[in-house]
């Protein structure tokens, strides 16, 4: 593989000048800092993010949820009670992703609420209803990723967004059936979970500590980008959620293994220290290679279907327990916020 370094260019420079780099934060003031280096074009949010955002105090976050308050109110007035306070969430995300949409320049991804993951009617309700908002904001759907959970009606309200000309990003994916059929289905992008991945595997393994290139994360991870390169597939591969593969020290493990994927969304305390190191970074991951190292038959024939997308999530464990346990753990942080927002209503 061809080495990243450019004379002593410092690790986010070599990492920039291969992968897409994209900050995983809701911190407009970290946002606005990493932006300044030129390297970070994209900005992802979360339920936790935006219910950080919302919860926090500051005086920027409370104005967001004031306005996101009383545009609910406006539209719906008072008497609509959960429905109120559903568009006030909704409009918080928007209120957040257009402050952030002018400090980066690429995407900004903002997900429809996680209780939404089975119902793909509603969904599509609401991911065009926050898209609307963006627009009537000025900020261009272009701009937008729609961020669904990576369950059979996620990918397919994805389909159907996508034929919309609405871009999704398909989350909480920790298996190769999730990734393929979000592929199969055009979603925009995926992001794979990469550091949850080798947490799954640890406990399973009874084993704490991994060689980087044998991290059942980036194994995992590297085989959807190889698939996709191999099939043909324009679905963006970016790997989130880190963790050291050689445990506490080696933080940056994971990260420097995938060097060469699509994307990559990192968290701003990784993306300094990527910042603060100048040791050669060399490039894993390039299309070329992908194809020639896919071993995947392709899967369902070139579409899978539900019962076999059903079947084989069921086969993998980590897909099965990590998405529900993700989902879970958003749900709650939107439940947070749902509790906030209700008493801003009373």
């Amino acid at each position: 593989m061809s080495s990243g370094s450019k004379g002593g260019e410092n690790q986010l420079a070599q990492l920039a000048s291969m992968t897409t780099l994209s900050v995983d934060t809701g911190d407009l003031k970290l946002i606005k800092e990493l932006a300044s280096t030129g390297y970070i074009t994209d900005a992802t949010t979360n339920p936790l993010f935006v219910s950080q955002a919302g919860l926090s105090g500051d005086p920027t976050y409370i104005a967001f949820v004031d306005e996101a308050v009383a545009y609910a109110k406006k539209k719906l007035g008072t008497s609509q009670g959960a429905e109120v306070v559903e568009l006030a969430m909704d409009r918080l995300a928007v209120n957040l992703g257009k402050e952030i949409s002018k400090l980066v320049k690429g995407y900004v991804s903002t997900e429809v609420d996680p209780r939404l993951s089975f119902d793909v009617q509603e969904s599509l309700r609401r991911a065009r209803r926050i898209i609307k908002m963006y627009e009537e904001e000025g900020v261009p759907k272009s701009r937008i990723l729609i961020k669904l959970a990576a369950t059979w009606e996620g990918i397919l309200a994805a389909e159907e967004l996508q034929k919309e000309g609405i871009n999704c990003n398909l989350t909480l994916i920790f298996g190769m059936v999730q990734a393929v059929a979000a592929a199969q289905r055009g979603a925009r992008l995926i992001s794979p979970f990469t550091g949850r991945i080798l947490d799954w595997h640890k406990v399973e393994a009874k084993k704490e500590t991994w060689e980087p290139s044998e991290d059942p994360g980036v194994v995992e991870c590297t085989r959807m980008y190889n698939y996709y390169k191999k099939y043909g597939h324009d679905t963006i591969c970016m790997p989130a959620s880190w963790r050291p593969s050689r445990g506490k020290g080696y933080e940056l493990d994971e990260i420097r293994e995938l060097a060469g994927t699509d994307r990559m969304t990192i968290p701003p305390n990784f993306l300094k220290m990527l910042a603060e190191s100048t040791d050669p970074l060399p490039r894993k991951l390039d299309p070329a290679s992908a194809v020639k190292n896919c071993k995947d038959a392709e899967f369902g024939g070139g579409k899978l279907q539900e019962k076999e997308f059903r079947f084989l999530l069921n086969q993998d464990g980590c897909a099965t327990e990590k998405m529900c346990q993700g989902i879970r753990a958003f749900v709650a942080d939107t439940e947070k916020l749902e509790a906030a927002m209700k008493s801003k209503l009373n």
